[in-house]
C-alpha cells in the first residue's frame, strides 16, 4: 500500500467526510488515493476559501474540518484561515505538500519552512518524514484539534514520503475520553456567590456555543430567572427572543447592556475567552464579582481577572450549579428589566424605514423575517456585523456565524457554503460588504458547481465602510477608503449564479423570500446607507442608554 493510501485510510477512520482545497504537483499521490476514498474532495478556487470552509465545518460539527494545499504559495494562502480557526476555537487540520525530503530535485524552488511558519498559529505542526509515523501523527493532530480549546493543526506530507510503500497500514483508533468535570468545591462556591448576589447577571460567550451547553443554560435561566446577555460569538445559545435577554455586546461600551453590566454585582461569565473582544472591562477597585465558567482557566489580562473559576466541562458545570441553586428572594432584576424595555424599543427603530439606499436596521429586520428559527446567516467582517449582532435575535446556537476573534474579511461566503454543506436542509444567507465579498468572490463558481442553494447579499457602499466609520469617529478626513465595483448582477451571471439588483427597500423582503424558495445560488446587489452609523452607534445609543 502507498503511504498516501494509508494517510487517507487514517482520515477515513477519524470520520473525515470532506477535504476542502486545491492540490498541487506535490499532492498527486495523495489526490490519487483520495480518488478511491469515501472522503469527498471539495475543489475550491483559493486556498483561503478552503480553509474558511474547513474551519466552519469544524465549528458546526465539533469534528475536525480538513483542508489541502500544495507547498509554498498554496501553504501561505492557508495562513489567514489557520489564524481564523485558531483564534475562533474551530477544529481544523491543514495538509500541505512538500518537495522530496530525501533527495532534492529542484534546489530550493518554492521551498519554505512551512512547519516553522505554522507554529505560532496552530496547536500542532509536523513534517512527516517516516511512513511508519503517519497513523500516530494523524491521530495526534485530530486529537489536539478537537481537544479544548479547539483550534488549527498542520501536517506536511512530502512528495517522496507520500509515494513510499508501507506494510503496517492500520490506523490508530481514537481513545474514549470524557472531559474532566469541575471540582465540587468550586461548584459550591459559585452557587454560594450567586445566591448571595443581589443583581446577578449571566453572560454567554463563544465557548458556550454547543448544543448540550445550550440546553443546560436554558434550564439554568428557566429555573433561576436570571437575565442574560451574549457576546457576538455567543449569539443564539439561549433564545434571544426571551423576556430575559438584555442585549448583545456588539459595541465596546456605552450600550444599554453596559448599563446592565454596571448595575450587576455579580457576572456569571460562561464560555468567555479574552481572544474574543471583551464584552466588559474589569478595573482595579471594582467591587463587582465575576465567576469564570469554562473548559479551561482564565487568561489573566488587564481587563479580565475573575475572582472565582469553575474549570471543567461547561455543560456539566452549569447542570451542577442549576441542580444546587435555588432562586433567592432578595434577587432584584427591576433595573435590568427597565434597561431591556428601553433597549428593545431602540432596537426596533428603523425596522420598516422606507429610505433607499437601505438602512442597516431595515436590512436586519427583513433578513430575520425571511429565515426560520433554524435559518443561518454567515457574516463577513464589516460595520453591518455590529447591526446584526445588536438587532438580529438568534434563536438557536450557531445560526449566526460571525468572527469576533480574528475578525477577518473574506470569510462570509466560504462560511455560508460550509454551513449549507453541513446543513443542506436549512436556509442559508451570506451577508457581505463589497470589500469583503471581493476577497473570495471566486468561490461563487465553487458554490454553483456544487449545486448549493444559498443567497448572498452584497452591501454596496463602494468603500471599506467599517474603517470609514472609525475614521469619522476620530474626526479625521474622509480619505483613502473608496473604490469601484463590478456590475455584481453580471458578475454573478458570469459564474452561472442568479444576479438580482435592488432598487427600493420595499423590494428586499419579497426578493429574499423568492431566493429562499427557488433553488440555486442567488446574489443580491443591495446599496446600503451607512450615514447614520456615527450618530447612532457612537452618540445616540450612549446618550439614550445613560438616561435609563
Amino acid at each position: 500500500m502507498k503511504a498516501s493510501d494509508h494517510f487517507v485510510k487514517c482520515l477515513e477512520a477519524e470520520g473525515v467526510e470532506y477535504i476542502f482545497g486545491i492540490p498541487g504537483e506535490e499532492n498527486l499521490d495523495f489526490l490519487d488515493s483520495l480518488s478511491r476514498s469515501s472522503i469527498r474532495l471539495i475543489l475550491t478556487r483559493h486556498e483561503q476559501g478552503a480553509g474558511f470552509m474547513a474551519a466552519t465545518y469544524g465549528r458546526l460539527t465539533g469534528k475536525t474540518g480538513v483542508c489541502l494545499s500544495t507547498l509554498g504559495p498554496g501553504a501561505t494562502n492557508l495562513v489567514t484561515a489557520a489564524a481564523y480557526a485558531q483564534l475562533g476555537g474551530m477544529p481544523m487540520m491543514m495538509i500541505t505538500g512538500q518537495k522530496p525530503v530525501k533527495k532534492s530535485k529542484q534546489g530550493r524552488f518554492q521551498i519554505l519552512d512551512v512547519v516553522e511558519m505554522m507554529k505560532p498559529i496552530t496547536k500542532f505542526t509536523h513534517q512527516i518524514v517516516s511512513v511508519d509515523n503517519i497513523a500516530c501523527r494523524v491521530r495526534e493532530a485530530i486529537r489536539l484539534a478537537e481537544e479544548e480549546r479547539p483550534g488549527a493543526v498542520h501536517l506536511e506530507l512530502p512528495e517522496d514520503i507520500a509515494g513510499e510503500e508501507i506494510t503496517d497500514s492500520s490506523p490508530i483508533p481514537a481513545s474514549s475520553v470524557r472531559r474532566p468535570v469541575a471540582e465540587a468545591k468550586s461548584i459550591a462556591l459559585a452557587v454560594q456567590m450567586i445566591s448571595a448576589a443581589k443583581h446577578p447577571l449571566l453572560l454567554v460567550a463563544a465557548g458556550a456555543n454547543r448544543k448540550l451547553t445550550s440546553r443546560m443554560l436554558c434550564e439554568f435561566v428557566k429555573k433561576t430567572g436570571i437575565p442574560f446577555i451574549s457576546t457576538q460569538m455567543g449569539k443564539g445559545v439561549i433564545d434571544e427572543n426571551s423576556e430575559l435577554f438584555l442585549g448583545n455586546a456588539a459595541l465596546s461600551d456605552g450600550d444599554y447592556l453596559h448599563r446592565a453590566i454596571e448595575h450587576a454585582d455579580l457576572i456569571v461569565n460562561v464560555g468567555h475567552d479574552v481572544i474574543e473582544k471583551p464584552p466588559f472591562f474589569m478595573r482595579p477597585g471594582d467591587t463587582r464579582k465575576v465567576i469564570h465558567i469554562n473548559f479551561f482557566s482564565a487568561t489573566v489580562d488587564p481587563v479580565y481577572y475573575p475572582q472565582v473559576e469553575v474549570v471543567g466541562d461547561i455543560a456539566n458545570s452549569i447542570w451542577q450549579i442549576t441542580e444546587q441553586l435555588q432562586p433567592a428572594a432578595h434577587w432584584d432584576f427591576q433595573r435590568f428589566m427597565a434597561i431591556k424595555q428601553a433597549a428593545d424599543a431602540q432596537r426596533i427603530e428603523g425596522f420598516d424605514d422606507p429610505a433607499f439606499p437601505i438602512k442597516p436596521q431595515r436590512l436586519v429586520a427583513d433578513v430575520r423575517r425571511t429565515l426560520a428559527k433554524d435559518g443561518m446567516i454567515a457574516l463577513d467582517n464589516g460595520v453591518y456585523k455590529i447591526w446584526f449582532a445588536r438587532h438580529y435575535n438568534a434563536a438557536l446556537p450557531n445560526t449566526v456565524l460571525l468572527d469576533n476573534a480574528l475578525a477577518t474579511m473574506g470569510a462570509g461566503l466560504p462560511s455560508a457554503m460550509a454551513a449549507k454543506i453541513v446543513h443542506p436542509e436549512r436556509d442559508v444567507i451570506a451577508v457581505c460588504g463589497d470589500g469583503g465579498f471581493m476577497m473570495n468572490s471566486q468561490e461563487l463558481e465553487t458554490a454553483v458547481r456544487l449545486g448549493l442553494h444559498l443567497t448572498v447579499i452584497i452591501l454596496r457602499d463602494d468603500s471599506y465602510g467599517m474603517i470609514r466609520w472609525k475614521q469619522k469617529n476620530m474626526s479625521l478626513a474622509d480619505f483613502g477608503l473608496t473604490f469601484g465595483n463590478p456590475d455584481f448582477v453580471l458578475y454573478a451571471r458570469s459564474y452561472g449564479a442568479r444576479g438580482h439588483r435592488i432598487e427600493s427597500s420595499e423590494a428586499l423582503l419579497p426578493l429574499l423570500q423568492k431566493c429562499r424558495d427557488e433553488p440555486g445560488v442567488h446574489l443580491i446587489d443591495l446599496p446600503v446607507d451607512y450615514s447614520d452609523n456615527d450618530r447612532i452607534l457612537n452618540h445616540e445609543i450612549r446618550e439614550r442608554s445613560a438616561a435609563v
